[in-house]
């Protein structure tokens, strides 16, 4: 994942502002994306008024609009956030052994704990991304790619290494599908959260990806 949010950042400074002190700028839109997590979470973007948001953040409704221009800039900057925290929590994970197959079950763990630590953020991204302009929506999707593309890296060191047997031409799917897994435990919480710990989550899913990773034909 590229620079850890520098992107983002440099997407975010391209939301229009009056306000001249980089520091003030995201002091209160820090102030603004708290707010407006809570109250998307709990009512949905359409169902959140940019009145709420700044009485929530303790802005009045026009100091809110110095530090954004309206609710979709709101929501890209929240969408831009969740996606750092895992980004940011996915790349501290301590990783022991130098191949691919001791290295992948470790950020595997990491990953479904980051996805139980965020789910209901997991939940909102996917809620309400489609509600984004299309330019904002090009690059969530981007940012959301940027995490398949972590475990793709993990998945092509473990070719070169000799710990997979898969092919080139699937790793992008099987980097996909093991986002999608860890992902799955914020999706499926309704039933899957019924059934197993997420200790017994997480040690299954990986348990069957390294089968399939690992099998020789």
């Amino acid at each position: 994942m590229q620079g850890k949010g520098e992107q983002g950042m440099a997407n975010i400074r391209n939301i229009a502002t009056p306000v001249k002190d980089p520091d003030l700028v995201k002091l209160r839109r820090d102030q603004i994306v708290q707010a407006a997590t809570k109250l998307f979470a709990e009512k949905g973007f359409h169902g959140t008024t940019t009145r709420e948001i700044a009485r929530e953040s303790g802005l009045g409704t026009g100091t809110l609009y110095e530090y954004v221009s309206s609710k979709e800039d709101i929501l890209y900057l929240v969408c831009d956030m969740i996606h750092t925290q895992v980004e940011n929590r996915l790349h501290s994970v301590a990783v022991s052994g130098s191949r691919a197959d001791e290295v992948l079950p470790v950020v595997l763990a990491g990953f479904f704990r980051v996805m139980d630590e965020l789910q209901e953020l997991v939940l909102l991204i996917y809620q309400e991304t489609k509600s984004l302009p299309s330019e904002y929506m090009h690059y969530v999707l981007k940012r959301e790619e940027e995490i398949s593309n972590y475990f793709a890296k993990i998945l092509r060191t473990g070719i070169a290494d000799g710990s997979f047997s898969i092919s080139e031409n699937v790793v992008l799917l099987m980097a996909h599908n093991i986002t999608v897994l860890g992902q799955m435990w914020a999706f499926r919480r309704w039933t899957l959260q019924r059934s197993y710990e997420l200790e017994a989550f997480a040690e299954t899913q990986t348990s069957l990806l390294m089968r399939e990773l690992c099998a020789h034909e």
